[in-house]
């Protein structure tokens, strides 16, 4: 291949960085460019399936060839534009709500807006100034062809930003920054545009920490970088749409929506930095609601309190099946048992079930067993 003109490379080198100046204006923190080789996470991913670790999550492996191969999804695709952006909000008090039993705890992710349109948006628009500034410039010749990505599509997100040099991935398998620690979302936009690659990938700098492992209530870690997703309270309580398992309903907790442990221990986190986005604020108090008020909502109230959220993915159902496990995790109360008792009714036989097994834990309480060991 013949390598480009000099004013060509000084042409690209300066979209690249206009790219970060606008990425900035667009509200990321950071935005890094690499290629579209995963190296050796295809093989990660491969051996995570063959394990069975993803669960009812068919899509990983209906759409793993898309995973390996970006390009397919967008037709000649050789850069990847990598953009974090911060959600944390401030004062959500997270170890103060799960030391709450009566409390719900949802995932800080999923309090505001959910985030998916909010960052495709904005990579869109970046997308487009991109083409404008070829358009007005001239020296790139050739058709652009480029697509958002914000995590629901088949793209292997966390690879790319560890190879762009966003950060590296941690031993509980989540994007750490050494600035910015973890609470913060990821997005990409794919490109054919030979765009110069960054090559500062972060070194690994979790040290012999193992923190978040030992934390995980269902200890669903295999091991350091391995996931059991199965045994995950993120995968219990948003992906599974089945009953979940007896054996995680104690050691979730007041856990109704997602899970937080392995990054509210992790000691990367004490540089993380509250996000100003209004966007990501809670949103119908649902950082400090208590159990039995959300699971006496009606299923319109469910709708209209969860219109533009992240949590209105998971279905009324499985929201009333994972409010009831909370509940019969809290301390025994009259007015919770009233609560489960108001929804005895409900024409799902999953929901009853859980339901039951609430009012039996209300009923005849027992120690805890707030952390489970894997056998």
């Amino acid at each position: 291949m013949l390598a480009s003109p000099p004013t060509l490379n000084i042409f690209y080198q300066q979209l690249a960085d206009n790219i970060k100046l606008w990425g900035k204006e667009l509200g990321f923190q950071q935005i890094a460019i690499t290629d579209i080789d995963i190296g050796p996470h295809k093989q990660y991913l491969q051996e995570w399936l063959d394990n069975g670790y993803h669960g009812d999550m068919e899509w990983m492996r209906k759409h793993q060839s898309q995973r390996n191969n970006p390009d397919s999804l967008v037709s000649g695709a050789m850069r990847v534009i990598s953009a974090r952006i911060d959600y944390l909000p401030e004062n959500t008090h997270q170890i103060q709500i799960l030391k709450q039993p009566d409390k719900a705890y949802i995932s800080r992710y999923a309090l505001g807006r959910d985030y998916h349109k909010l960052i495709r948006k904005r990579l869109a628009t970046l997308g487009k100034r991109i083409q404008l500034y070829c358009e007005e410039h001239k020296e790139h010749t050739a058709e652009i062809n480029q697509r958002p990505f914000v995590d629901s599509a088949p793209v292997l997100e966390k690879a790319f930003a560890e190879k762009a040099g966003l950060g590296w991935i941690g031993k509980h398998t989540i994007l750490l920054n050494s600035s910015a620690g973890s609470w913060f979302f990821l997005g990409e936009l794919l490109t054919n545009i030979p765009l110069p690659v960054d090559s500062s990938k972060i070194e690994n700098k979790c040290g012999d920490c193992e923190a978040c492992l030992k934390v995980c209530p269902t200890d669903a870690f295999v091991g350091p970088y391995k996931l059991d997703a199965t045994r995950c309270i993120s995968y219990l309580t948003i992906e599974l749409k089945t009953a979940i398992p007896l054996e995680f309903r104690e050691a979730m907790g007041n856990r109704v929506f997602g899970c937080d442990d392995c990054q509210l221990i992790c000691p990367w986190n004490k540089f993380a930095k509250p996000s100003d986005e209004k966007d990501f604020s809670p949103r119908h108090e649902l950082d400090d609601a208590d159990l039995a008020t959300l699971f006496l909502w009606t299923e319109e109230e469910y709708l209209k309190n969860t219109e533009g959220s992240a949590i209105r993915r998971i279905g009324y159902e499985r929201w009333l099946r994972n409010i009831a496990i909370g509940l019969g995790n809290a301390k025994p109360s009259q007015k919770i048992i009233d609560a489960l008792e108001k929804q005895i009714d409900f024409p799902s036989e999953m929901v009853k079930e859980h339901i039951e097994w609430a009012l039996k834990q209300q009923k005849s309480p027992r120690k805890r067993i707030r952390k489970i060991k894997r056998a």
